[in-house]
């Protein structure tokens, strides 16, 4: 939502669900240790909602909140607790253990984790990152790690007629994390 306009993209989009319930997905990326810094995640979202009526207009509205900061996830998570069905963090490949339901109704986790193989370093082979970071010399360009994938999100169950949300739960599914299945 808050890159410049003309990018190419779109930050925010509403599905349609069976009987013609409404979800508005929003991409949001935050500002602190981000490159490159774009405009405020708060505003840009703020106005975004404004247009949007929680359980009447859309009945969720689910935000993907892309930050290094736990700190900054959790400030923007509470401005838009109860107006929000849930804030949801990404960026930082490794799932948090702090998924909750915010005292205002909104689901939230700092991160979701990666989908990917987590015998890695953020999902790339770990030889090629390790290199970089100890002969701090240019080398190979990193590569994906291959091995068996991990699949991390949460399971968000909301209240149509509010928007908010009644349960958040992690999934972990495959690979080498324990698994977790709501």
């Amino acid at each position: 939502m808050n890159y410049p306009d003309g990018t190419p993209g779109r930050g925010s989009y509403i599905h349609t669900l069976g009987g013609g319930r409404k979800i508005l997905i929003v991409n949001v990326m935050a500002r602190l240790f981000m490159e490159p810094v774009l405009d405020d995640p708060f505003a840009v979202t703020e106005k975004l909602i404004a247009q949007h009526r929680l359980g009447q207009t859309v009945q969720a509205i689910f935000i993907d909140f892309h930050g290094e900061t736990t700190s900054e996830k959790m400030a923007f998570a509470h401005v838009f607790d109860g107006r929000v069905s849930a804030v949801v963090g990404t960026h930082t490949h490794i799932p948090t253990a702090d998924a909750q339901i915010l005292p205002k109704g909104t689901a939230y986790q700092s991160d979701a984790g990666m989908c990917g193989d987590y015998d890695s370093v953020i999902g790339m082979k770990k030889e090629l990152a390790i290199w970089k970071f100890t002969r701090k010399i240019p080398g190979e360009r990193l590569a994906p790690a291959e091995g068996e994938a991990t699949i991390c999100g949460v399971l968000i169950t909301t209240d149509d007629a509010t928007g908010r949300a009644t349960s958040i739960e992690p999934l972990r599914i495959g690979g080498r994390l324990k698994q977790q299945l709501p």
